[in-house]
């Protein structure tokens, strides 16, 4: 069953639930929201980055005169000036802060091709520029291994990197394979993509004594305070990071940059502000990325289709100086009823920097692998790819026996179908004049995330309502939610509640990942919402209270009024006045159920806490389907229709929600045919926005269809929110790629998929 649209007010009077449009987006289209690199400081300076050529070695020599000889520059630092004057930090999910382990500027070791070798200072940005291209780096090369099958990759099991890591087993699938009557046995390959967001991985510090503010993008201010604290030898009091909206991040903009401890070095030494915004191409290689990924897939079923046997070995790219790896054979194991399944996850160490999160960062490669293994084995079997699944369908984990919290994954292939018109699929493609046209589909799971965090929630006598945390705007509408939320549950318009995110010196949350934000933060709002409630009424029952004499229990906060079972009323200014003239305020610190206060202690030190449940799996889900045209002369390829049929528990917003996952969506197809990081000689070549292919307005299918279906989920947590941020994404590659297999009998195993692979 679909969730409607527009539910009606009359017997849901409330915000929650309803199409809001974005509050901070009017500020956003006319120009008035200030991200990082807006902000204008006096007698501010401007970084430009020098970064290594090679991708192992050691730097022998640097000139620098030609690039001081510029009238302008201000200084050129390097590891001769730098060694010693920052401190190692482990990666944050290794329990540290950063985003590479990797100590910027700290010898003349190159671990990898675009690692920093110097930065330059100068009045404006064009002439920091111009001498960084001046700065002349010797370098002194190594034997290098940049891909998975070069001579000395080193590919290391992740339950030997890992200490936590576990490959997810059941009974013994060898076996249980080699007797299946029907197998099937493929490699699946990943590319490398990287983030390209439009806005870039800028910083601007400046100190005030000993106190170093911090403007930049980051979706862990928390850990970006801490770790660079840790860096630089200073209390975390005395450092602020002020992040703002962010434009753009899906896992980039980790947490602690390889650049910021650099600026900041520079602004000390120096006695002035300096701003930095290194290049798209430097953004490649300073930043992480998703790792390319080989997933050789073993699938055993039995005559009536039900699955025997599973097994998954996978291999991903990791950096050598970090024990960074996305596993993801906990979601393909536990997907399907399976009674025989063996996994094996290996990190292959290379001479590249290290990869890191990118939107669904294991699903997308992962579950590309594992869709398009179901949909050879329901050619195999002769049956519809979604009645196999109907057959292997579970209410329970194949793996721990833990029953999830709902399984809605055939309601949404059920919506799914019935919207796309799935019932005109034949076992053989349809004709349009030249082109082949294919329908495919697959499932779309992502494990629900939820963290600790604290959120501060204030009234004025004027009614006026304000709502703090040190979490992140990402552009997916979670300031519009907690106005939402705040009003709804506070009884005010929400044009009285002013959302304030992005500053280390609000109350503490985690990271913006996992899918986590809304999940995290709405519990946290709806805490401190309900103990401003109890606290009003309270006060307002109590003696000589405005509604003295009534049961607080029957004190009811709406209209912007709080009204007594006896059918007096009083304003909210009225009576916040009562209790405080000045305004109250509550700070609540939320913890998830089955979490410990330790979890809340790791956030306020700026470390991940993302728990997923405990006595039951709690998953959101969704159904891609795809309808792919193909030219059969000249193999070019157009996603005529996607649709989406998704089931994310409660959706506090169906407008954002839809945006979100269409988004994805469109992201999907570029994971699919368009996203490739080419690596070539240990470096990333095409490294820009001309070369590496992001899907644009004019790739987007003429039909896009995001369906909302009813997801009622108690178990999940009190809100029952699962977070759909990353669930787009997820399966729209299989989905294509099935589709493109139904078009034209080909099976495409490697992505992303061109038309030079189909002639």
């Amino acid at each position: 069953m679909a969730q409607p649209d527009h539910p009606d007010p009359a017997s849901d009077p409330s915000l929650l639930g309803h199409p809001h449009i974005r509050v901070d987006g009017l500020d956003k289209v006319r120009g008035g929201a200030l991200y990082a690199s807006d902000r204008r400081f006096p007698n501010r300076a401007h970084a430009a980055l020098v970064t290594s050529a090679i991708p192992r070695g050691r730097v022998s020599g640097i000139a620098t005169e030609a690039a001081t000889a510029l009238s302008g520059v201000l200084g050129i630092f390097t590891h001769r000036d730098f060694a010693g004057a920052i401190q190692p930090v482990k990666h944050l999910m290794a329990g540290g802060y950063a985003n590479s382990s990797h100590l910027p500027l700290g010898s003349d070791r190159i671990a990898h091709a675009g690692q920093i070798v110097a930065l330059v200072v100068a009045e404006t940005v064009e002439t920091a520029q111009a001498a960084a291209a001046r700065v002349e780096v010797r370098y002194e090369p190594e034997a290098y291994a940049a891909t998975l099958d070069a001579p000395g990759a080193e590919p290391v099991r992740l339950a030997d990197l890992k200490e936590k890591h576990r490959d997810p087993r059941r009974g013994d699938a060898d076996a249980a394979l080699f007797a299946a009557p029907h197998r099937v046995s493929a490699l699946y390959r990943t590319p490398v993509q990287h983030h390209n967001p439009m806005e870039l991985f800028t910083t601007t510090c400046l100190w005030e004594g000993e106190r170093l503010t911090v403007h930049e993008p980051t979706r862990y201010v928390g850990a970006l305070q801490h770790g660079l604290a840790e860096q630089l030898g200073l209390d975390a009091r005395n450092v602020r990071v002020v992040s703002g909206p962010i434009g753009g991040h899906f896992g980039a903009k980790l947490a602690l940059s390889q650049h910021t401890a650099l600026v900041a070095l520079a602004a000390r030494r120096l006695g002035r502000p300096v701003s930095l915004v290194p290049t798209r191409r430097q953004c490649f290689t300073i930043a992480n990325y998703r790792p390319e990924t080989r997933h050789e897939i073993h699938l055993g079923a039995d005559r009536a289709g039900r699955f025997t046997a599973l097994v998954h070995e996978a291999d991903m790219a990791a950096s050598r100086f970090d024990p960074f790896a996305m596993e993801g054979t906990d979601v393909t194991a536990s997907l399907y009823a399976c009674p025989a399944i063996r996994t094996e996850e290996r990190a292959v160490r290379l001479d590249r920097n290290t990869p890191g999160p990118m939107r669904a960062p294991p699903e997308v490669p992962y579950l590309f692998a594992l869709e398009s293994a179901v949909d050879e084995m329901a050619g195999l079997l002769g049956l519809d790819p979604i009645e196999l699944r109907r057959r292997n369908d579970t209410d329970t984990d194949p793996v721990s026996g833990k029953p999830f919290t709902t399984r809605p994954l055939l309601r949404c292939f059920e919506a799914g179908a019935e919207a796309f018109d799935w019932g005109r699929r034949r076992a053989g493609p349809e004709r349009d004049g030249p082109w082949r046209v294919g329908l495919g589909c697959a499932s779309a799971v992502r494990p629900v995330k939820i963290s600790p965090a604290a959120m501060r929630v204030a009234i004025a006598p004027d009614g006026a309502v304000a709502v703090e945390t040190a979490h992140h705007e990402i552009g997916n509408g979670v300031t519009t939610l907690l106005a939402m939320g705040a009003a709804d549950w506070l009884g005010v318009p929400v044009a009285s509640v002013t959302v304030r995110l992005g500053d280390t010196d609000l109350p503490p949350a985690g990271l913006s990942g996992g899918s986590s934000t809304t999940t995290s933060l709405m519990n946290a709002l709806d805490q401190a919402c309900r103990g401003l409630r109890e606290r009003l009424a309270a006060a307002a029952a109590a003696e000589g209270g405005v509604l003295a004499g009534c049961d607080p229990a029957g004190v009811r906060l709406a209209g912007g009024a709080l009204s007594a079972p006896d059918g007096r009323a009083v304003a909210l200014g009225r009576a916040v006045a009562g209790v405080n003239p000045a305004g109250i305020e509550t700070v609540a610190e939320f913890l998830p159920d089955g979490v410990g206060p330790e979890s809340l202690a790791a956030v306020k030190a700026g470390h991940i806490a993302l728990s997923a449940g405990g006595a039951a799996l709690s998953w959101a889900f969704g159904a891609q389907f795809a309808e792919v045209r193909v030219h059969e002369e000249t193999g070019e390829i157009r996603v005529a229709r996607l649709t989406g049929a998704f089931a994310a528990g409660r959706v506090l917003n169906p407008l954002t929600a839809r945006s979100q996952l269409t988004g994805g969506m469109i992201w999907g197809l570029g994971s699919a045919l368009l996203e490739e990081t080419v690596v070539d000689r240990g470096t990333y070549p095409n490294a820009d926005l001309s070369e590496y292919l992001v899907a644009t307005a004019a790739d987007a299918p003429p039909v896009i269809e995001a369906i909302l279906v009813r997801d009622d989920d108690a178990g999940v947590n009190a809100l029952g929110i699962k977070g759909l941020g990353e669930l787009g994404i997820i399966g729209v590659n299989a989905a294509i790629a099935n589709a493109l297999h139904h078009a034209t009998g080909r099976r495409l195993r490697r992505l992303p998929i061109r038309c030079e692979d189909l002639l």
